[in-house]
């Protein structure tokens, strides 16, 4: 087998567990067959800037445990639709023919993307254009159809799980009710699992509406029984019945431009409205970057290494176009197409986002424990 030269990017948020796949895919590679490795830097920026660091076991040591990644990231640069300045002016312009320039210059053959939607979509696209991509799925949300689970989930639900956990002493030394916003976007999966494991009271998720009369009747069912404090654990993205997400920011040039948040600081006002505040002080608490920062978790490191090793084996094998999965528990692999739809030719990919089940296990589970979802 001749020599490859593999180029790879992280582009979108930060999740824990890029790192890893970093560190097991460069290891792996050179295992498996005679290659050099780089990084570009800040995603698909790096490639149109053509900046890069040489990956190898040296460049990588010690960053298996790491948050974050080593290559940074951004989620403003499709170079689709990139913004330049032309005649003094912004305009947007299709530059990904600089970036494929770049890397041929460079003598890459192979380009393995880690990211979410809007950074496998250009993935998808550069494939179209003859680049030997493979793509490698990337969230804290957890709600990818295409693949069982992601990395930087099970870390995001540890750090909530543990700050619900601290917020709970200190609520109950109060009496207090603290409403906690929680990431995940419009699926639940993080407020869910951590709100069990962290012993939250109520859960509210944007799969199941909720009504702050359902959050208040919790509060004073705990009352009764003894218990004058409540923990209040919500999705960014969640709604009320007939009601929309509320929108704190807009980020132009983003793939999720409407950024999530206030949902916590408005239920904490709309309870102050209908309870004694003499009894009951009401305060809330957004977690935000915390939950996607520090140390990856070990389950995630596991599951990020093996992200890395099928990549790897994708690589050697000549897999492109595709995108690494978790399937049956097994690692496998799903086109691109398949995951993100075909564009311009009007056909979309399957499914939509994995969210979850209103009726499923975990929300039996969680009712079963007397946790309350605030419904009418």
């Amino acid at each position: 087998m001749a020599k490859k030269k593999i180029a790879l990017l992280t582009g979108g948020g930060d999740a824990p567990g890029l790192n890893a796949v970093i560190y097991t895919l460069v290891r792996a590679c050179h295992s498996m067959f005679d290659c050099e490795m780089i990084g570009y830097k800040f995603g698909y920026r790096g490639m149109y800037l053509n900046e890069f660091v040489k990956l190898d076991r040296n460049s990588t040591s010690g960053i298996l445990h790491r948050g974050g990644s080593i290559l940074y990231n951004s989620n403003k640069d499709n170079l689709f639709n990139f913004a330049v300045e032309e005649n003094g002016k912004i305009v947007k312009k299709d530059v990904s023919g600089i970036a494929i320039d770049n890397m041929k210059n460079e003598g890459v053959d192979t380009l393995v993307v880690l990211g979410g939607d809007g950074t496998l979509t250009s993935a998808r696209d550069f494939f179209r254009k003859g680049i030997n991509v493979i793509g490698v799925p990337k969230t804290i949300d957890n709600d990818l159809p295409a693949t069982e689970s992601t990395f930087g989930f099970d870390t995001a639900v540890n750090i909530v799980a543990e700050n619900l956990g601290r917020l709970h002493t200190t609520a109950e030394s109060h009496h207090r009710i603290i409403v906690v916003e929680v990431m995940g976007r419009s699926a639940g999966w993080i407020c869910l699992h951590a709100g069990i494991a962290g012993s939250a009271d109520v859960i509210i998720i944007p799969e199941i509406p909720y009504t702050v009369d359902g959050i208040v009747r919790k509060i004073e069912e705990r009352d009764a029984a003894g218990k004058p404090f409540t923990i209040v654990a919500v999705t960014e993205g969640a709604a009320g019945e007939g009601g929309v997400p509320i929108v704190d920011t807009i980020v132009p040039g983003s793939p999720d431009a409407e950024r999530f948040g206030g949902v916590a600081k408005y239920i904490r006002e709309q309870i102050e409205a209908r309870i004694d505040t003499d009894k009951h002080e009401v305060r809330h608490c957004v977690l935000g970057h915390i939950q996607r920062g520090g140390d990856t978790s070990p389950a995630d490191r596991i599951l990020s290494a093996r992200y890395g090793f099928k990549a790897a084996e994708m690589i050697r094998d000549g897999e492109f176009g595709k995108m690494v999965c978790l399937r049956n528990g097994k690692m496998d692999s799903v086109t691109l197409e398949e995951v993100l739809g075909r564009g311009e030719t009007g056909e979309t990919a399957k499914g939509g986002a994995k969210t979850v089940d209103p009726k499923g296990e975990l929300v039996k589970v969680a009712r079963a424990m007397g946790i309350s979802f605030a419904e009418k």
